[in-house]
């Protein structure tokens, strides 16, 4: 197959377009998908950032900004997107202290499971391992906790016993 950023012929990986609808995702290949992969592998950017798919369009211009060299900056100058899509390419998670028990960092609106079975103070009921919790919200004062809802009800949870999923 062939890589719609670099147009290169090799495997294709799905990787997930963060920030817009829940379930957008490109297929590029491996070294596109790569935040170490070296500038120059994509200079053919310059021909596939026209494309009409959003979510292609948004990866590129994320690229584009985070590879920062003189050509690049040219070429996100030259790239029009509506307001819609660049809304989306803008709306990037800001990095946060919150990290899961293995050290992975966490973002609002993540999925999380609960690795240990954990009594809820109030709320009559234990939260049993293995629970996901969705669409978590951080507490900005504080990394080591989480908000989310647990049957029904929305409870603080100690970050150091769930992980991302």
């Amino acid at each position: 197959m062939t890589c719609p950023l670099c147009t290169t012929d090799a495997p294709l990986v799905s990787v997930p377009v963060s920030g817009g609808p829940a379930d957008a995702c490109i297929d590029i290949c491996a070294l596109c998908a790569d935040p170490q992969t070296p500038a120059d592998h994509f200079r053919p950017i310059a021909s596939t950032m026209w494309t009409e798919d959003a979510a292609l369009q948004v990866y590129a211009a994320r690229t584009l900004k985070r590879l920062d060299t003189d050509w690049s900056r040219d070429l996100l100058d030259q790239l029009y997107l509506d307001d819609e899509t660049q809304a989306w390419a803008d709306n990037v998670a800001a990095p946060t202290d919150h990290k899961d028990s293995n050290g992975v960092p966490l973002s609002q609106g993540d999925t999380v499971v609960l690795i240990k079975d954990l009594p809820v103070k109030g709320g009559g009921f234990t939260a049993k391992r293995g629970t996901a919790v969705h669409r978590i919200s951080l507490v900005q004062d504080n990394p080591a906790h989480i908000e989310g809802r647990v049957e029904g009800q929305r409870i603080v949870i100690l970050t150091e016993f769930v992980k991302k999923r």
